[in-house]
């Protein structure tokens, strides 16, 4: 099922989209504010991660994802 979209009218959710939803369901809304909840440190953090794994694969340095899998399960 895709995303269901309301608007704010008059301080209610007006929603206006057709369902093939029983009559009485009860959907949960939740405002999707597209953010994330890292620290300005952790977001730091990934891109250096993310670069550093990106010059890897540059350089040659791929592993197929078979290899990294099983050794992550290892790991457990």
């Amino acid at each position: 099922m895709s995303p269901l979209r309301a608007r704010v009218e008059k301080g209610r959710l007006v929603l206006d989209e057709p369902t093939t939803l029983p009559e009485g369901t009860i959907v949960d809304l939740v405002v999707d504010d597209e953010g994330d909840d890292l620290t300005n440190d952790e977001r730091r953090a990934l891109h250096e991660a993310l670069l550093t794994s990106w010059r890897s694969a540059e350089a040659g340095g791929l592993q197929p994802a078979t290899r990294i899998l099983d050794e992550l399960r290892r790991r457990r």
